[in-house]
């Protein structure tokens, strides 16, 4: 039997990811293959993480050949992932024209270039493995708010157009009469994607199974040895799992061994309402607000209106969920006053927990001192597509293949900005 001495990091900080039910709890769970992890295995690489990320990032190191196993200490997508609103968007929490001031403008506009094309490959791949999640493309509908002014929306117009996205600014006039929603200027963004989130990580899961790759749960990684031959992971009950390379997909539970510089753990709260075709806005393309607290809405295959945001620092798990009442009113009222003629009253109500970062950039690197071992951090607002980012550039990180803008999202560019 392999051993893992005392000289090992933790896996991960334990969290209580989320409370209420979401919308998609209240759909049927697609099934996946889960097996137990009764003895020592090897593989070629071990992702810690069945949700969203850890899915993608199977997927794709088993599309390249290797060999792959899945642990999750509770099971497929029982994480984070139902919690996820699904506005898969390439335009990143922090304004282009806003980033630019923060990393430089070449380095803004190369990190928005990557991220629209995380997009479109996360697109074409479900399509190219013939995923069925709900996939509709969505355009985006970007409001003027205390965060960017009519004044404001111009200088981002300007900074998209010079790095070669599509857009178009609206006046309050022509906001108001396309949509209804009065006293707003807005930047429309176009073909973002809306998807069902547990739909499309099973999907995934099922792919890299089918090539061979094995999901074990519930199997908790308590620590992890690692040198450049290869990586030990001890799991709670005794197994080790062997492997040439680690991948720590285990979303906001930050791995110990991870410097948590320039990443925060944020709450958002969200609310789902009633069905109801008739009364939603024209083209029910995603509306985001830009303010502070921000706003995003969306709306749902059977025509239900998703409204989240009021996001709050993290403490515990306790004083998160009690705020959830007061979260579900404050959106109810916001989103009353944005759409009058909708039923704003909430059917589904939940709160999770996310990593973010300062800019809204994300980290995807090697874990420093832990040979081997790979994780990516702060998602924010773009987790599932700052997820496909990671999978791909992950993939090239640990064949061998590097990736070009590898340098955007190390730690080594989170310590140089912060």
């Amino acid at each position: 039997m392999a051993t893992v001495s005392s000289r090992r990091s933790s896996a991960t900080r334990h969290k209580d990811l989320r409370t209420g039910v979401s919308v998609w709890e209240g759909m049927r769970r697609p099934s996946v293959q889960v097996g137990a992890l009764r003895r020592d295995l090897r593989t070629d690489v071990l992702v810690v993480g069945a949700g969203i990320s850890g899915a993608l990032i199977a997927e794709a190191l088993s599309s390249r050949g290797l060999e792959v196993v899945i642990a999750d200490r509770r099971g497929p997508v029982l994480g984070s992932t139902p919690a996820s609103t699904a506005l898969l968007q390439y335009e990143l929490d922090t304004p282009l024209s806003l980033l630019a001031r923060k990393m430089g403008r070449d380095k803004a506009e190369r990190v928005w270039r990557r991220s629209r094309l995380a997009l479109d490959a996360l697109r074409e791949r479900s399509r190219h493995l013939g995923i069925d999640a709900a996939q509709t493309n969505r355009d985006s509908l970007y409001l003027s708010g205390n965060v960017l002014d009519t004044a404001g929306l111009h200088r981002e117009a300007d900074a998209r157009h010079r790095a070669g996205f599509e857009c178009t600014y609206l006046s309050r006039d022509e906001v108001k009469g396309r949509y209804g929603i009065r006293g707003r200027s807005a930047l429309l963004g176009y073909d973002n994607l809306a998807v069902d989130p547990r739909r499309l990580a099973t999907g995934f899961l099922n792919a890299a199974l089918a090539r061979g790759g094995r999901l074990l749960a519930p199997v908790d990684v308590t620590g992890v040895e690692a040198s450049r031959q290869r990586v030990l992971a001890a799991t709670k009950g005794g197994p080790v799992i062997t492997c040439r390379s680690l991948v720590f997909a285990t979303g906001y539970e930050m791995p110990k061994a991870v410097p948590a510089a320039g990443h925060h753990i944020a709450s958002s709260y969200v609310i789902a309402t009633r069905p109801q075709q008739r009364s939603l806005w024209p083209t029910s393309c995603f509306i985001w607000v830009a303010s502070d607290p921000y706003l995003y809405l969306r709306v749902t295959p059977d025509h239900r209106v998703i409204c989240g945001g009021q996001d709050e620092d993290f403490s515990d798990e306790a004083a998160r969920d009690a705020l959830l009442p007061a979260k579900t009113a404050a959106l109810e009222r916001r989103l009353k006053n944005l759409f009058p003629a909708v039923d704003a009253t909430a059917e589904f109500a939940w709160c999770g927990s996310f990593g973010a970062s300062a800019d809204g950039t994300p980290t995807i690197d090697r874990v420093p001192r832990l040979p081997n071992c790979y994780v990516a951090l702060g998602y924010g607002g773009n987790g599932i597509t700052f997820s496909m980012m990671a999978a791909r550039m992950l993939t090239g990180l640990i064949t061998g293949q590097g990736d070009p803008d590898a340098d955007l999202v190390s730690f080594q560019s989170k310590r140089q900005r912060h």
